[in-house]
């Protein structure tokens, strides 16, 4: 069972493709996440985890809904990452999670994906030819893991190797990027918003309520800075301080040659 939690699409994208040559089903996890809903999974098949990098990490939100969440049948678990370049420690996470849930490890494996997080300026936005470069490159990648998953072999060399000092970094770090960096104050909708309430539905961790007029409202102090709001919103409406209004936004599915070929 291929399991998964995307934003902007590119682990959608991954998880789809993995599920169609494994001959297995999706589950987006955005509704248990959403609802908190931890009730059992069951699978006849190896259970795949395919999670986007937050910070290096693994979502919190993520690690939350499998750390609460019983997972009956099949005892072998993979991870599948996607980031903008780098995964952190997330397959040290990954090993963790599975070990206190007495699964089998089966390894992790990384894509590298058009970057979707716009609220800083800390990398430049990529091209049209580097977007689909990377898309590409991770379709390419994809017959290799499914071949590996189907005949129940470890993911060796497929995702990066986490060092000591990366934990000794990472960990006292991210707590204090979430605070200082992942606030909502900067968070603004323009008078473009057609009230559609898009971006309250697709909030993982629900910070934002939309008012009379549908318009959003984020009623919490931090938010996990998924870029779901922004990135989804059909008319553009959102922006995070004066960051984002000039950048261009992504979705997938404004690059899914499947479309194309239909």
């Amino acid at each position: 069972m291929i399991l998964y939690f995307s934003a902007t699409g590119n682990t959608r994208f991954i998880a789809e493709e993995l599920a169609n040559r494994l001959d297995d089903s999706t589950v987006n996890l955005l509704k248990r996440i959403r609802e908190k809903d931890y009730s059992p999974i069951t699978s006849e098949k190896p259970f795949v985890i395919c999670v986007p990098v937050y910070v290096c990490e693994i979502p919190p939100f993520v690690c939350e809904l499998i750390r609460k969440t019983p997972f009956e049948g099949n005892k072998n678990i993979y991870f599948v990452f996607t980031s903008g370049g780098y995964s952190g420690i997330c397959s040290t996470m990954a090993k963790r999670l599975a070990r206190k849930k007495d699964l089998n490890y089966m390894g992790s494996a990384d894509f590298k994906m058009p970057r979707n997080y716009i609220a800083n300026n800390t990398y430049p936005e990529l091209t049209e030819d580097e977007i689909r470069r990377r898309i590409d490159v991770s379709y390419k990648l994809i017959p290799e893991i499914s071949d590996l998953i189907r005949n129940g072999q470890k993911l060796v060399k497929r995702s990066k190797h986490v060092w000591l000092f990366e934990i000794l970094i990472t960990v006292p770090f991210t707590p204090v990027w979430t605070r200082i960096k992942q606030g909502v104050k900067k968070f603004s909708v323009s008078d473009k918003c057609i009230g559609c309430r898009k971006c309250a539905s697709l909030c993982p961790v629900r910070v934002i309520s939309p008012d009379a007029d549908g318009k959003p409202v984020w009623d919490a102090k931090m938010c996990a800075h998924c870029m779901s709001c922004i990135q989804n919103c059909p008319v553009e409406a959102i922006d995070y301080g004066d960051i984002t209004p000039s950048k261009k936004r992504y979705t997938f599915g404004r690059y899914d040659f499947r479309k194309q070929k239909k």
